[in-house]
């Protein structure tokens, strides 16, 4: 894709990296738009009630509706507030969502910058959500969205420890960090994917409940990295009324949920690149039609999109954890099995 844009536009060119730029921030904002309304759907009829009804058809522009409304809100920063932390904050939150998906590849043809360090990018750009939230928290001046911010920090890094630690096991198996070689590695029939074990022979039975720790480390990780159920103690409302964005109104206000749910795709199509061929088809080439690039955008989203039902699934089906709970078990149960799980997987990759 950038090869094609260089020479359409020519070498450094600007409209090279604005042509790069555009697609991933209208499909950031087009599924936090339809994530919304998906997950007041499947809130509903988790509670057996109908959702959104009567704006459009079964409620499908409920979130334009809610925009408009966001629109007309009074922009409101606090008297006490410190004016440029609280009014760059949503924004820092918002970057830090958005760059992650410059390295996550949608198909073989489309990687918004194909670098060998995609994943120590995704990582390292990823902590600007962090620095965001802090800003909130404190350029608010309130003790609700103080508390809520130092909550939401010291829980999303102490949780890049045992996701880290998953990621390597990946790495160390395939030979790189380049996401795109991750998932190219995967490709064949679906018992190819790392979540089986990788491509091999039968030996590679010995990995599949290595795998099948790492997958689960990582999805519990990432559910934390998000704010989500039942990880979701910066905004408990019973506590901190709405958390770091307890001061925050209108469009400002909206920023932190799009970073929300941008960042709820981002760990999905990571889940997906990792364990489970990312926008590979099951089937291999046995079907050619299944591996064009429409088709493996298509099958790269329905994974994607079956993670994050998943995370709203458990939103309504697990209690919150107690803050004190929530860090026990990260370091006394995650990192300790992602490090033994990664050690396993070293000293196989040694021993084969």
């Amino acid at each position: 894709m950038e090869q094609f844009l260089q020479n359409l536009f020519g070498q450094n060119n600007i409209l090279v990296y604005i042509s790069m730029a555009v697609p991933p921030l209208i499909f950031m904002i087009a599924f936090a738009l339809a994530a919304v309304y998906m997950e007041r759907k499947v809130s509903a009829h988790m509670q057996d009630r109908l959702g959104p009804m009567l704006t459009g058809w079964h409620g499908v522009i409920q979130t334009v509706a809610d925009i408009v409304k966001l629109l007309q809100k009074e922009d409101i920063i606090p008297a006490a507030a410190d004016r440029k932390l609280f009014i760059l904050a949503p924004f820092v939150t918002f970057i830090g969502s958005y760059a992650a998906y410059a390295c996550i590849p949608f198909s073989s043809q489309y990687v918004g910058s194909s670098i060998s360090l995609g994943l120590f990018f995704i990582i390292a750009i990823s902590s600007l959500v962090s620095v965001g939230l802090l800003m909130a928290g404190w350029g608010s001046n309130n003790k609700y969205s103080l508390y809520g911010a130092i909550r939401s920090v010291a829980q999303i890094i102490s949780y890049e420890i045992p996701t880290v630690l998953v990621i390597l096991t990946i790495v160390i198996l395939a030979g790189t960090i380049d996401l795109q070689a991750i998932v190219t590695a995967q490709g064949g029939w679906f018992w190819n994917w790392y979540i089986f074990g990788g491509p091999g022979g039968w030996e590679k039975l010995i990995l599949l409940p290595l795998m099948l720790i790492s997958f689960i480390i990582y999805y519990v990780t990432s559910l934390a990295e998000t704010n989500r159920t039942p990880f979701d103690i910066p905004e408990a409302e019973s506590e901190l009324v709405a958390g770091y964005h307890t001061e925050y109104s209108g469009m400002r206000f909206a920023f932190f949920f799009l970073s929300e749910y941008a960042n709820m795709f981002a760990v999905s199509a990571i889940a997906a690149s990792l364990f489970f061929g990312g926008w590979q088809s099951p089937f291999g080439d046995s079907i050619p039609f299944l591996n064009t690039p429409v088709m493996q955008f298509a099958w790269f989203l329905l994974k994607g999109l079956f993670f994050i039902f998943v995370q709203m699934w458990l939103r309504w089906t697990l209690p919150r954890l107690r803050v004190d709970q929530l860090m026990y078990v990260c370091w006394k149960v995650l990192i300790p099995f992602a490090f033994v799980n990664l050690l396993a997987v070293a000293l196989y990759v040694v021993l084969k």
